[in-house]
C-alpha cells in the first residue's frame, strides 16, 4: 500500500512517545503495532473500526481506540474507520442489523416491525431516553443482529484490507521485475 504517502501526516513514534498526554497512558499507547503502517496491524484496525462503529450511543471512537490497544493495530486507523457510522448511514445499518437477526433468530420480522423513531414534540433532555425505549422495543432481533453485523462487517473488511495489500505488493514487485528486466 502507498504508506509513503501516509506516513508524511502521521506523527512520529518519539513524537508520540514524548507527548504528555500520551505519556500519562503510560506502555499502553506505546506499542509499535498501533502506529506503524504495515498489512496486520490496519487491516486489524480496519476490523476494529467496523466492529466499534456499530456500539450504540456516542461511544464509537473510544471503543475502537481502546480495542486497537487490546489487540494491537492501528489506532488511528480503528478511530477513522469508526466514522461510517453517522446521522446519514446509523439507520440503514440498523435496519439491515434488525432485519439480520429476524432472518438469525428465525423471527417474522415483516409482522413484528415496532413503530418508526420520532423526535417530535420531544426536548433535547427527552431524547436519548425516547432512543433507548425504541430501541428495546426492536427487540430480539435487533440485539442479536447489531453484534452478528459487527462481526461480520469486521471480519470482511479485514479479509479485503488484508487481500488487497498483498495483491498490491505482488503486483509492486512485479512491476520492479519487470522494470529492472528492460535494463
Amino acid at each position: 500500500m502507498p504508506r509513503k504517502h501516509f506516513r508524511k501526516y502521521l506523527p512520529s513514534h518519539q513524537s508520540i512517545t514524548g507527548n504528555r498526554f500520551v505519556a500519562w497512558f503510560g506502555p499502553w499507547l506505546q506499542h509499535h503495532n498501533l502506529w506503524h503502517l504495515h498489512r496486520r496491524s490496519v487491516a486489524g484496525g480496519v476490523a476494529v473500526g467496523l466492529f466499534a462503529g456499530l456500539v450504540p450511543g456516542p461511544l464509537q471512537i473510544l471503543t475502537g481506540v481502546l480495542l486497537s490497544i487490546i489487540f494491537r493495530v492501528n489506532l488511528p486507523v480503528a478511530a477513522l474507520m469508526t466514522l461510517y457510522t453517522n446521522p446519514l448511514t446509523i439507520v440503514p445499518l440498523y435496519y439491515l442489523a434488525y432485519r439480520y437477526g429476524a432472518l438469525v433468530t428465525l423471527t417474522d420480522a415483516q409482522n413484528e416491525l415496532p413503530a418508526t423513531f420520532s423526535t417530535e414534540g420531544l426536548a433535547w433532555s427527552e431524547w436519548l431516553p425516547a432512543l433507548s425505549d425504541w430501541m428495546i422495543s426492536l427487540g430480539k432481533p435487533l440485539a442479536v443482529g447489531l453484534p452478528l453485523l459487527a462481526i461480520t462487517l469486521a471480519a470482511l473488511g479485514y479479509l479485503l484490507v488484508d487481500n488487497a495489500w498483498k495483491i498490491y505488493v505482488r503486483l509492486a514487485w512485479q512491476g520492479r521485475a519487470k522494470r529492472r528486466n528492460r535494463k
